[in-house]
């Protein structure tokens, strides 16, 4: 008989607004390995979303050995929070899965809550050594470092002869993420190189996108803004692009940057949060400061006119990446869930 999972969180990727989610991949995989996932919620409404979240948690819970419950830093806290309670009062076991960068910040802010939520989880999952490091020293030793995973066969790697000032950006379009940074950066790169492009993959998701798309036009900067695209759109297009740029503010452990290390793109990255856990400056990426637009040039340039550096960074970010492959990491899901 197949162990029943329920998992918890924001199945929005059939939206205009939803990119896919840990939760689409990883009850994907877990379904391959023999387990029965049943998924909450893809509900637009936040009330209706919550509702039905909780009513898929009481309606399976008696077959029901492990509920997962996706794990963020700002609003969708809240959820998680709803969600753990009444497992708790059903007397299910649930892990909660970290991925909301600034949750050190929401540790602090509501610690009552907090302690609630992981002090009695039957394990903390995070993708990160950041928020494995965060949680253990804030005393929840339940806490256990499972990586973000691919399938690193879907992912060709392409050996760049040259690196031109070709970016790619590829994430929701929200402030968090500074996705304007990319706007500015593009205004002055495009000045040094006029073959300069910038290439903006996702959906919106508080306005930014507007506000990125009338600066362009404004300025008549060569920037190509492509919506949501599925993963294998963006993957075929990322060939014809040379550097990788992630200008976010906070962090945790980004699929999409961990995609763009096995395609073999440089990557340039804000270097907050899980950014410094997952890359190395200089040795698979080059880290700069937060909300720096000089500092983001300088990395392109620099990257533009040293070729053995840029082919350094690809190899030896390709070969860390082949150890986030599923048939890797899944064992140890398998390990836990079945424990």
């Amino acid at each position: 008989m197949k162990k029943k999972i329920v998992y918890i969180g924001n199945q929005l990727s059939q939206s205009n607004k939803g990119t896919l989610t840990t939760l689409d991949t990883l009850s994907s995989h877990l379904g391959t390995e023999g387990f029965e996932v049943v998924t909450a919620s893809s509900k637009q409404n936040k009330i209706i979303r919550l509702w039905q979240m909780l009513q898929t948690v009481f309606i399976h819970r008696k077959e029901t050995s492990n509920v997962l419950i996706d794990t963020y830093s700002t609003q969708n806290f809240w959820y998680a929070v709803a969600v753990a309670n009444l497992c708790r009062f059903l007397r299910i076991p649930y892990i909660p899965i970290l991925h909301g960068g600034n949750l050190p910040k929401r540790l602090k802010r509501t610690p009552n809550q907090s302690k609630k939520l992981f002090n009695v989880a039957k394990a903390n999952v995070t993708p990160s050594n950041y928020l494995l490091q965060t949680f253990l020293r804030a005393g929840f030793s339940n806490t256990v470092c499972i990586p973000n995973t691919i399938e690193i066969n879907k992912y060709p790697f392409k050996s760049r002869v040259g690196v031109l000032p070709k970016l790619l950006w590829v994430r929701s379009f929200a402030e968090i993420y500074n996705p304007f940074l990319a706007i500015q950066i593009i205004e002055r790169i495009s000045k040094l190189y006029p073959i300069a492009t910038l290439c903006m993959v996702g959906p919106d998701k508080d306005g930014s996108l507007q506000k990125c798309k009338e600066f362009a036009e404004g300025k008549k900067l060569p920037v190509r803004f492509m919506g949501k695209l599925s993963k294998e759109e963006w993957i075929s297009l990322s060939s014809e692009y040379d550097i990788f740029i992630n200008t976010t503010n906070f962090d945790n452990t980004p699929v999409s940057v961990i995609e763009a290390m096995a395609l073999g793109l440089p990557i340039i990255s804000t270097n907050v949060g899980g950014i410094p856990f997952l890359l190395e400056n200089r040795k698979d990426a080059l880290l700069v400061p937060t909300n720096n637009k000089e500092a983001f040039i300088e990395a392109i340039v620099y990257l533009c006119n040293n070729d053995s550096l840029s082919k350094t960074l690809v190899k030896n970010a390709r070969k860390k990446v082949e150890g986030y492959d599923w048939e890797i990491v899944k064992h140890l899901w398998i390990k836990l869930l079945n424990e």
